[in-house]
């Protein structure tokens, strides 16, 4: 992949805007070049400014250089065998540095910056326009809260002022710029805004997808809880631009995760149209995309190109293009079966599909064999391992126009279609895997055991070539017919973005840090894994499953559980979802859960796994302010050196 470099100048309009459809309940959209105050004057120009908050979410999430730079480098992924250098410096494992330069944390800085500039306008001139309800301008102060919320997590300490004063509208390009600490963007920006939302917001959607109360108060409690541990600041991980760890409003760590704790669970016990779905396969699978656990997304349709935001067909892999679950998807095309026993037809048996399953490999990513063995380590009464990934590639050759009725497998033995054609195990097997030198008769070097048709790879065996694939974010299109339909296209899917589920990690995890209230941790997390042990379709078996294994799931959970515990069902529950590494800074657990890792290398039949070391230092706890944002800005060297965060000059 290519890396575009862009300037980014702070108090720019965003380019692309959308209009609401009074009169409808999606969010029609129509481009428009610029916004101008004149333009916000009018009930027109806000409800286009409102609806252009919504679009603004697609060049952020499902866009996967940003993905990359949210999960790249945690516990949760490394870089894959085909990896640029947009993945391997996020590694931090000696393949190059994270600087201003290399970082794609620059995504969320240039696009987050625009959007705050459009909420700044409809704010300021909303009220003037006399027909904006309260509730309207709401949304605009959600999504400002929502932006900054992003970006003081990532950069630290960032401008309120973009031009025009503090949380102003500015028209002009600004080449001057001054960071405000995290204590006043939080108390000056974050907090008033969400606050606002939940009181103005309504229960339920305005439309579908829109900003709620439930919402607000999600954003509410987790900004509460990540400054309550910037305040605790447990294990001294610098700060910038400088600041006492010391509350504006004189409250101190304790009290910040108290309120945490308090709003989570008054969202829980009032969701609105939101709540759980009954089981971890339902929250995922496509045929139920846009469900009510979901509070936000960014969205996405198969039925146009216009309200889509890219092209049906295909994707050359950038925003707004939905092309994140890509990132993990291994080149499972490569794997060869035979039409005849004797192996004198060789065929690509499970071909490329616009499937949940399958999708678009591009090989970028990887799991570490720690997700597998450690993090997942029950796969028999937990549901949420065979929700997460594909462990098992089928045959589907007929759909790409191969003829033969069935294909010769692993020990020479016939394959239907539909039939397991190359399967990750749960386990390590007690009888070993006979694994060929290289590719072997695979292609992609799985190995074969007894009277088993399907070729096998155990957790030990998995690679940075060859790993299980990511299915929970997986292609869903319903206009496939027969074939193998648009594999290249960017998946139609929403990104998801906010859960109601998180509302019981945020109060668990406040509670662990001393909040009291009328649910332990050990109750709030015991909800989510109770429904994790309930069962309704084998998603690798591809076969239904009734089974209810809510109650040991209960009992496995410990009495005492500690914040590792709550990191660890955070990341069974949002694994690859772009949360860990957020969660990792805002808990100061970076470095303990991720410094190592294992995995087995870049070639084809190399089942050895390596213990890989990451070198992960405090300043790495913010990421660099963007190059481009620097070259922008009217400053001599010295001043652009001390706008950057230290460590990355």
């Amino acid at each position: 992949m290519k890396r575009i470099h862009k300037k980014t100048f702070i108090g720019t309009a965003l380019l692309m805007s959308l209009f609401l459809g009074s009169c409808e309940d999606i969010l029609e959209e129509q481009p428009r070049s610029i916004y101008t105050p004149e333009f916000f004057k009018t009930e027109r120009g806000v409800l286009g400014g409102i609806t252009s908050m919504y679009a603004h979410l697609r060049y952020i999430y499902g866009q996967a250089y940003y993905y990359n730079a949210t999960e790249t480098g945690t516990d949760e992924a490394t870089y894959a065998q085909s990896a640029d250098q947009n993945f391997l410096v996020m590694d931090l494992s000696g393949q190059g540095e994270i600087t201003s330069t290399t970082s794609r944390a620059d995504v969320l800085w240039g696009i987050s910056f625009s959007n705050i500039n459009t909420a700044n306008g409809i704010i300021e001139n909303a009220a003037a326009v006399g027909t904006i309800s309260d509730a309207l301008i709401a949304e605009a102060r959600f999504f400002r809260a929502f932006d900054y919320f992003n970006l003081v997590q990532t950069f630290g300490g960032v401008p309120l002022d973009l031009g025009s004063g503090e949380l102003k509208f500015n028209t002009n390009p600004v080449r001057t710029s001054v960071r405000n600490t995290v204590p006043e963007v939080y108390t000056k920006a974050i907090f008033p805004d969400l606050q606002k939302a939940v009181e103005d917001l309504p229960v339920n959607p305005r439309v579908t997808g829109g900003a709620t109360q439930t919402l607000a108060r999600l954003y509410l409690a987790k900004a509460y809880l990540t400054y309550a541990w910037w305040l605790e600041n447990p294990n001294n991980i610098p700060t910038y631009p400088e600041a006492p760890r010391t509350d504006p409003d004189g409250h101190d760590a304790q009290w910040y995760f108290q309120q945490a704790y308090d709003v989570a669970t008054t969202a829980i016990d009032n969701p609105g149209p939101f709540g759980l779905q009954p089981t971890f396969y339902d929250v995922h699978v496509g045929t139920n995309d846009r469900n009510p656990e979901i509070l936000l997304y960014a969205d996405h349709t198969e039925t146009s190109e216009f309200y889509n935001g890219g092209s049906l067909t295909y994707s050359g892999g950038g925003a707004p293009d939905n092309f994140a679950v890509w990132m993990m998807t291994w080149n499972y095309t490569n794997i060869r079966s035979a039409t005849d026993p004797n192996w004198t037809n060789v065929i690509s048996s499970v071909q490329r599909a616009a499937e949940q399953h399958l999708g678009r490999p591009w090989t970028r990513m990887a799991p570490p064999i720690g997700v597998v063995e450690n993090t997942f380590a029950d796969k028999t009464n937990d549901s949420r391992y065979d929700g997460t990934f594909t462990t098992v590639y089928r045959g589907n050759w007929p759909k790409g126009g191969v003829t033969a009725d069935v294909v010769y497998n692993a020990n020479n033995l016939p394959v239907s279609p539909g039939g397991a054609i190359l399967t990750f195990l749960d386990e390590q097997p007690e009888t070993p895997i006979n694994y060929p030198d290289g590719a072997g008769k695979s292609n992609v070097g799985a190995g074969e055991l007894p009277g088993r048709s399907d070729f096998v790879i155990a957790p030990e065996g998995i690679s940075r070539i060859v790993y299980p694939g990511l299915w929970k974010m997986g292609t869903y299109r319903t206009d496939n017919g027969d074939g193998l339909g648009q594999p290249n296209a960017a998946s139609t899917r929403p990104f998801n973005i906010a859960k109601f589920s998180e509302l019981y990690f945020i109060a668990a995890e406040a509670a662990v840090k001393g909040a009291t209230g009328g649910r332990s941790a050990r109750d709030l997390i015991n909800v989510i894994r109770a429904r994790a042990g309930q069962w309704r379709y084998d998603n690798n078996g591809n076969t239904i499953k009734i089974e209810d294994h809510s109650e040991e799931m209960v009992a496995a959970t410990p009495q005492t559980i500690d914040v590792n515990y709550i990191l660890a069902e955070r990341s069974r529950e949002y694994y690859a979802e772009g949360y860990r590494w957020s969660d990792l800074v805002r808990t100061q657990k970076w470095e303990e859960l991720a410094s190592t890792y294992r995995i087995c290398g870049v070639s084809y039949g190399d089942h050895t796994p390596q213990t890989i070391t990451r070198h992960i230092e405090p300043y790495l706890y913010l990421r660099p302010i963007p190059q481009g944002q620097l070259d922008a800005m009217d400053l001599d060297v010295a001043e652009k050196a001390a706008y950057q965060n230290p460590g990355y000059n």
